[in-house]
């Protein structure tokens, strides 16, 4: 079960950051505007928020692992789709594709770590975190060697991705099915809970900084003047540094009994480190992308099992989840699109990040906004 589990978190990730390091080629050869291809990060990000709430209504109805195994099929379906992704419409219908089969996995796969693994939450919850940004960084890191040796050809190196989903897809078809014991719970979102809301807005404020820097953040160092070998370097260091950052802090939270302290430092750790790549991005580059990428990593891993800190039960984690994630990602994913926009409006990447900067601004003020009272 925990092969599975871990094996499907890192698929979570790799359809939506392995477009990062060709964006700009794509972009290219496809005569595609820096907006409108934006709509291949924003779109999935978008429909893994929309979509979300369905996830516990179709455990209650499927089985939580029956469900699990289809998206993972469609995840694989999607990537295998952008074989033909020189047209278009076909790449973005995969991004529609594939956001949606995530939209469904990611909250159910919190319910099933609190279903079969509620009493070692704090090493199951690392090495999920660990997965998650395994499978982020290795989209973004290997992207462009995978392309490089599969003919230099760029939907060859997409598709490459389908292979992992298909391996997770063989594990879960091996396991039980089982459906969440109803009782008196619903399927039905606690969207009058103000807690729920508060980190509900921390998700999609962190996502939304993830994804837009994901998409456009080796953009930016390419404007300043960078070499490319130096301009992937600072990106693979900014992707690569959330690994061990998805796993020391949660089980630091655990372990320190700090798990909304830890929020708050990640949260500011982000903000000091953007406001360097905006207005000084020459000033020790290096320092700031491991420090950006880990502050970052920081806030997603610890924000992603703050409903199982706060629910009591598998269908109250993947409710709570389900809304974070719905809310969370349908508002993130709107920030790829206005750097994009902002990149054709100002003709630089300084401005659109600036917005960013208020983002984490905004971020810093969530995470305080959501340390328990002391009475």
């Amino acid at each position: 079960m925990l092969a599975a589990l871990l094996l499907a978190a890192v698929n979570l990730r790799p359809a939506i950051t392995s477009l990062s390091p060709v964006i700009e080629r794509i972009a290219e050869e496809l005569s595609l505007s820096r907006g409108l291809i934006s709509l291949t990060t924003a779109l999935p990000v978008l429909c893994m928020g929309l979509l979300a709430p369905l996830a516990p209504r179709l455990a209650l109805r499927f089985g939580l692992v029956r469900t699990v195994l289809c998206c993972l099929l469609l995840i694989s379906l999607a990537l295998l789709l952008r074989l033909a992704s020189h047209i278009p419409l076909v790449l973005i219908g995969t991004a529609l594709l594939a956001g949606s089969a995530i939209a469904v996995a990611g909250p159910l796969l919190s319910g099933f770590i609190k279903q079969h693994f509620a009493w070692q939450n704090g090493g199951i919850l690392a090495a999920f975190s660990l997965a998650m940004a395994i499978g982020g960084a290795s989209g973004a890191v290997l992207g462009l060697p995978v392309t490089h040796l599969l003919s230099n050809d760029w939907t060859l190196g997409l598709s490459f991705w389908a292979i992992p989903a298909l391996l997770a897809a063989l594990l879960w078809f091996r396991l039980p099915n089982t459906r969440p014991e109803t009782g008196a719970q619903s399927a039905s979102l606690p969207w009058h809970s103000g807690r729920a809301w508060l980190i509900t807005g921390f998700f999609a404020v962190q996502a939304g900084l993830f994804y837009a820097l994901a998409t456009w953040l080796l953009a930016r160092y390419l404007e300043v003047g960078f070499s490319d070998l130096r301009i992937h370097f600072l990106f693979d260091a900014f992707m690569l540094v959330s690994l061990p950052s998805a796993w020391v802090l949660p089980w630091l939270a655990q372990r320190l009994n700090a798990h909304y302290p830890l929020l708050l430092v990640s949260a500011l750790c982000s903000l000091l480190c953007l406001v360097f790549i905006t207005f000084f991005p020459l000033l020790w580059p290096e320092l700031f992308a491991l420090l950006l990428g880990f502050g970052l990593s920081g806030s997603f891993a610890l924000s992603l099992v703050l409903p199982l800190h706060e629910a009591h039960s598998p269908l109250e984690v993947s409710r709570l989840s389900a809304m974070m994630l719905c809310a969370g990602y349908s508002l993130g994913s709107l920030t790829p699109i206005l750097l994009g926009i902002g990149r054709d409006l100002f003709g630089n990447y300084q401005m659109p990040f600036l917005l960013l900067c208020l983002f984490a601004l905004l971020l810093s003020a969530l995470a305080a906004a959501l340390q328990p009272r002391k009475h």
